[in-house]
């Protein structure tokens, strides 16, 4: 088990390496000069090449990755032109809005589709099966700006029930705190619950014609005991690949519905920094965004091994 846990650990830094690059580059060879963007059309040479200097941006790009790649290794993104801060301190202080967010969505997502897709498995073929696929089709296919638009007139224009848009921390109450989500979670919960839905229907749908679950039957198992311990457990593999996915596509992809609901997350840090070409927190925010992303994929990877112990064998 502890091979299989070190070699995850190591497969993810080439990753982590190509990434950098690929982000470092996209950022530094943007057309135009990004001193000049920052200072604006009425900055002097002077004013740009002193920025460019301070900045290092007059140095070779390759010691400019360099330099910066040295600092992110010590945990050091950079400094923020523009807010004359830490990139670091950026990150953290933008950072639980996003994961309050992304967490509730899943959360959300997860109890909608979980039982949809059990449902829809074992009901196959059915006017509820049918029924309960094009409800998720129908969720796959509205986008989550649009929803969000659209939760909003309704429970915050028309019934008052919920606050259209803001954001309070967890400090200031629960209810204070998640009154605030449930919406833009919903809107951002809906696509990725079609999506396990479906998933889990389908992988539900290849375990349930089985002999083991033909065997269990005969053995005078209780039909919700054969579903859900022994049919579900079998299926669930491919459904934690899409739970440990949309997990991260939750946190790299709420920049929209974070900037309909105005919530102060990594989002709209991010929005906010391209506007102003404020390269270093750019850069700093997409890299830590993805080390998520890579995390979690990490963790769904290593969970194979905890649930299937034969995964661990299978890829050595």
């Amino acid at each position: 088990m502890l091979s299989f846990i070190v070699k995850r650990i190591l497969s993810v830094i080439p990753v982590l390496f190509v990434v950098s690059l690929v982000i470092f580059l996209i950022v530094h060879l943007t057309p135009g000069d990004p001193a000049a963007a920052m200072l604006g059309i009425e900055a002097s040479e002077e004013q740009i090449e002193a920025l460019n200097e301070e900045l290092g941006l007059n140095l070779p790009i390759y010691q400019q990755y360099f330099h910066w790649v040295s600092g992110v290794l010590k945990w050091d993104f950079g400094e923020s032109y523009f807010m004359k801060e830490s990139v670091t301190e950026s990150i953290f202080s933008h950072l639980g809005p996003t994961i309050s967010l992304a967490l509730l969505a899943e959360i959300i997502a997860l109890i909608i589709a979980i039982p949809i897709g059990i449902i829809a498995a074992y009901r196959r073929g059915s006017f509820t099966d049918q029924s309960l696929m094009v409800t998720s089709l129908l969720g796959m296919a509205v986008p989550s700006f649009l929803l969000g638009l659209l939760l909003m007139l309704l429970f915050g224009v028309q019934l008052q029930w919920l606050p259209v848009a803001g954001y309070k921390p967890l400090s200031a109450g629960w209810w204070n705190h998640l009154q605030y989500l449930i919406l833009p979670a919903i809107a951002l919960g809906a696509i990725q619950a079609a999506l396990v839905a479906r998933m889990t229907r389908s992988s539900m749908l290849e375990v349930l014609n089985k002999s083991f679950i033909k065997t269990a039957r005969s053995k005078g198992l209780k039909e919700r005991k054969v579903v859900i311990k022994h049919a579900l457990r079998n299926a669930f593999l491919p459904v934690l690949t899409v739970i440990g996915q949309s997990f991260g596509t939750l946190v790299t992809g709420a920049v929209v519905v974070e900037t309909i609901f105005n919530l102060p997350g990594l989002g709209q840090l991010i929005i906010n920094s391209i506007e102003r070409r404020d390269f270093a927190v750019i850069q700093g925010v997409v890299l830590f965004v993805t080390l998520i992303y890579v995390f979690i994929n990490l963790i769904v990877d290593l969970l194979y091994g905890v649930i299937d112990p034969r995964v661990r064998f299978d890829r050595k």
